[in-house]
């Protein structure tokens, strides 16, 4: 039995997240199955500090967090559903689920989060006081409880207890 789903979730809308956190060092429109896409999909070419080169298809439904404009030379991570097909190329290319730019005193963590709102890596638990604000990737209110949800978590200072404790700046939530 799985504790972490302990109150009856079967796991299947939640969905396990990579990261690669790296210097944007190309954004190009593309183009998808022949066809051109009018630049609503953007190829984004990020290069880690090992120097590995990895792309992102960064589409209308992949969240940037606080809606910033994403440009070449921008230090950002961006986040890939794990389960999701990728084609076995070089560089390896990923659907961007959500992107960040990186700020000093700003954390983003991206991840299924279970009925007492603790990540499924057991790292960080959030805390909600009736202020934080939780929205949709469209930015409309969220009419219900972010437990048991893929959420895109942003927040400042936590605990140094184990899991990490925050009360978040914004939680967006990835509605399937």
């Amino acid at each position: 039995m799985d504790l972490f789903f302990g109150e009856g979730m079967s796991g299947r809308n939640r969905k396990r997240f990579g990261s690669v956190t790296g210097t944007v060092v190309e954004l190009l429109p593309t183009i998808m199955g022949g066809n051109r896409t009018n630049g609503c999909v953007m190829l984004a070419s990020l290069e880690d500090r090992e120097g590995n080169i990895v792309n992102f298809i960064v589409s209308p439904s992949t969240y940037v967090v606080d809606f910033e404009t994403l440009a070449v030379g921008m230090n950002c991570t961006f986040w890939y559903s794990m389960d999701a097909p990728a084609p076995l190329i070089y560089p390896p290319q990923y659907s961007a689920v959500a992107a960040a730019q990186e700020k000093n005193g700003r954390m983003v963590s991206v991840g299924y989060f279970n009925s007492s709102l603790v990540n499924e890596d057991r790292t960080l638990q959030l805390n909600l006081d009736g202020s934080v604000d939780v929205r949709t990737t469209n930015n409309q209110y969220f009419q219900g409880s972010p437990s048991n949800h893929n959420l895109v978590v942003t927040y400042g200072s936590s605990t140094r207890s184990i899991p990490a404790q925050t009360t978040p700046f914004k939680i967006v939530v990835l509605c399937d």
